[in-house]
């Protein structure tokens, strides 16, 4: 798949996401805000307490994340300068409004990138450990949207798509 003018602003590794340098990276949060398992529990652990603190406030002030939606942090010790926590669907068959949900997840998050100067973005693969969603949809709809935004917006100069698994990071290479 070529994408005219975005495709050398995409890139796709195989990795840790804590472990990247980079202006901002995006966590898989639960709608509490106050970590949990995989990615979002990750983050948590290798970003430190500065993270907990900020998240507990936007807990005080809002009440936690709705599903798709995004909000910002500090990253604590992390690499990158902030961590942008979006809350993906949890898939149930997919006529739930699901595909829309997880759509939102990275346009929210690329809108809240763009507001906050952030030229480099790092985003995990959203939805698709505990929350099953099917891996092959997720990556389908993650890269459309990245792509739709991009080729809108020029602030932001790279968007890595940071893959756990082997499985997930096979997906993405066909896709790109």
């Amino acid at each position: 798949m070529v994408f005219d003018n975005v495709e050398d602003r995409i890139k796709v590794i195989k990795g840790d996401i804590t472990k990247i340098e980079t202006d901002a990276i995006v966590n898989a949060a639960n709608n509490s805000l106050l970590g949990g398992g995989g990615v979002d529990g990750a983050i948590h652990r290798a970003g430190g307490k500065e993270i907990l603190e900020e998240c507990i406030k936007i807990r005080e002030k809002q009440g936690g994340c709705r599903t798709g939606e995004a909000v910002i942090t500090t990253a604590g010790k992390l690499k990158a300068k902030y961590v942008i926590h979006t809350v993906g669907p949890v898939w149930k068959g997919g006529e739930n409004n699901e595909k829309e949900l997880l759509r939102k997840c990275y346009y929210n998050s690329l809108k809240l990138a763009v507001e906050n100067n952030v030229k480099r973005i790092a985003f995990p693969n959203i939805s698709t450990g505990v929350y099953r969603f099917p891996k092959d949809l997720a990556a389908e709809i993650a890269i459309n949207e990245v792509v739709n935004f991009l080729q809108k917006d020029t602030s932001i100069t790279e968007v890595i798509f940071v893959c756990f698994d082997d499985e997930n990071y096979k997906i993405y290479l066909d896709y790109i």
